[in-house]
């Protein structure tokens, strides 16, 4: 049986990689892919903070564990007997999406850690600019302007695949949103938000569809295909961390090169 990996073992790795003091960087991580950790999950945010330093700040994409969706309508309505049962969204207990892996939930739930109010965009971090990257959030078009992810460029911030594949780089969402593309799907649905009364308060929210491609003509699976392009061209950085093959890049640039990149494959 090998050896758990320490904090200090991941730090070690996640310098090689390239993160440095002060740095915001998004995660997206197969925490079992790292390998045996000696105090799970929270070894993986542990040498994340100490690599990053007090200054920088660790952000994830949490999602929304809930499924209300599924019994939607047609025109995105929640209908009875569902609309009484749905668990309003508030984003200091509600939880991560399971699909993300372990890594969210956890750093959601770490002391200090804020969490930004658009549900199924939702954000969390912790660190020195974690109040700053989490609010405000818009309900609408979650992926924009004004969002974590839009604040993570500004920032010279980076994304880490922690073992995690290519396509969960959930940045390239905001990639899509930015692209000047004809026909992009939109959505419109109601989801349940926890009110100031702590009663559940129906909205109407319209997002372009993060389920799919945005667009007709792309492989489900493209973002991967986008990320490899980018890496190609040199930019970004390969590495293990403890047993994970990862990958790190700069925010702002791998989005300039997906905007560019989706730009170019679908001019009409």
């Amino acid at each position: 049986m090998s050896q758990p990996l320490t904090r200090a073992d991941l730090a070690r790795d996640l310098a090689a990689l390239g993160l440095a003091d002060g740095d915001s960087v998004m995660v997206h991580a197969a925490v079992s892919v790292v390998g045996p950790l000696l105090d799970g999950p929270d070894t993986v945010i542990a040498a994340l903070r100490d690599v990053v330093g007090p200054a920088g700040t660790v952000l994830a994409y949490t999602d929304w564990e809930i499924r209300f969706h599924e019994v939607a309508d047609d025109d995105g309505s929640v209908p009875e007997p569902w609309r009484s049962h749905a668990a309003p969204f508030d984003p200091r207990a509600s939880r991560a999406a399971r699909e993300n892996g372990v890594l969210p939930e956890f750093l959601r739930t770490t002391p200090g850690a804020l969490r930004s109010a658009a549900h199924g965009a939702s954000v969390a971090a912790l660190g020195a600019r974690a109040a700053w990257f989490t609010d405000p959030h818009p309900l609408d078009y979650g992926y924009g302007p004004g969002t974590p992810f839009a604040r993570l460029v500004e920032a010279g911030g980076r994304v880490l695949l922690l073992g995690a594949p290519l396509d969960t780089m959930t940045l390239l969402h905001h990639a899509e949103h930015l692209a000047d593309l004809p026909g992009k799907r939109v959505l419109r649905y109601e989801v349940p938000l926890l009110g100031e009364d702590g009663r559940t308060e129906w909205r109407w929210v319209e997002e372009f569809d993060t389920s799919e491609p945005v667009v007709e003509g792309l492989a489900e699976d493209y973002f991967a295909e986008v990320v490899e392009a980018f890496l190609a061209t040199g930019r970004g950085r390969r590495g293990r961390v403890g047993q994970a093959p990862s990958v790190l890049v700069d925010a702002a640039a791998v989005t300039a090169f997906a905007v560019d990149w989706l730009e170019r494959r679908l001019a009409r």
